[in-house]
């Protein structure tokens, strides 16, 4: 089986960051140029984030994403501000091969059933962020990890689900950009519990951290700061494995 290895970047101010545990901002560069040197390397896949649209309550900038798919080979999958069936549709039809939705899902599933109808499900993408609290609970979070809609994980990832989603995002936000590997038992429980694909983001250090996560049932795999920077002094240099290392560890598992 074939999984897939996807850099996500995000978009802060008109720029491509870098952050950790969703704060603490660090500028890589231009977005085009970085699509430029993914599109070398032959990604699998995008992930694309506005961090900005939701916090500025304002739509995608559509010129702007549609610029930055111009130059993109790979599938291309944006999230940021998305809050209506033609936003997704003005997305779609501009080139994004799949629409990921956060905060409008919490407060509008309805939206997943309505895009999943109109667009089919492969094609909408929920982003189910979690971390904890300071004794260790689990929490599902919006709007960039600050406001708190649930305190079963497991139970929101299966509404989304429900409602219309054809795979999750599942980002822990704990444990991004902190190289400290993926939440591989909550990985495991969620991806054995829906039946939908679910791709593994925050925390990946190296591509033993992808197997793990392939191990514990993800379709796919995220990560960002091992894409985009050097250790151990966190250089700006955009990487990204090569195929005789990704099919060691990944491309042929069962």
């Amino acid at each position: 089986m074939r999984y897939r290895v996807i850099p996500t970047l995000l978009l802060h101010k008109g720029g491509l960051v870098k952050s950790v545990q969703f704060k603490s901002y660090k500028y890589v560069g231009d977005p085009i140029n970085a699509v430029k040197i993914f599109n070398e390397k032959e990604v699998d896949e995008l992930v694309l984030l506005d961090i900005d649209a939701t916090r500025e309550n304002r739509p995608p900038k559509f010129y702007d994403i549609i610029d930055i798919l111009s130059e993109a080979f790979m599938p291309v999958a944006y999230g940021g501000g998305i809050t209506t069936l033609e936003q997704i549709k003005l997305l779609l039809y501009n080139g994004v091969e799949k629409v990921i939705i956060g905060t409008a899902a919490s407060v509008h599933p309805s939206l997943l059933t309505n895009a999943a109808a109109q667009f089919g499900s492969q094609s909408i993408i929920v982003s189910v962020d979690v971390k904890k609290d300071w004794l260790g609970r689990y929490g599902v979070y919006v709007n960039n990890g600050s406001k708190k809609v649930s305190s079963d994980v497991l139970g929101y990832a299966q509404q989304m689900v429900a409602a219309g989603a054809g795979e999750l995002l599942l980002h822990f936000i704990d444990r991004e950009g902190t190289y400290k590997g993926y939440d591989i038992p909550l990985v495991k429980q969620i991806s054995h519990a829906i039946d939908v694909p679910v791709i593994a983001c925050g925390g990946a250090a190296d591509v033993t951290d992808f197997s793990k996560a392939i191990n514990a049932g993800a379709s796919a795999v995220a990560a960002g700061s091992m894409f985009v920077f050097q250790r151990p002094h966190q250089a700006v240099l955009i990487s990204y494995p090569v195929f005789k290392e990704l099919e060691t560890h990944l491309l042929n598992r069962v």
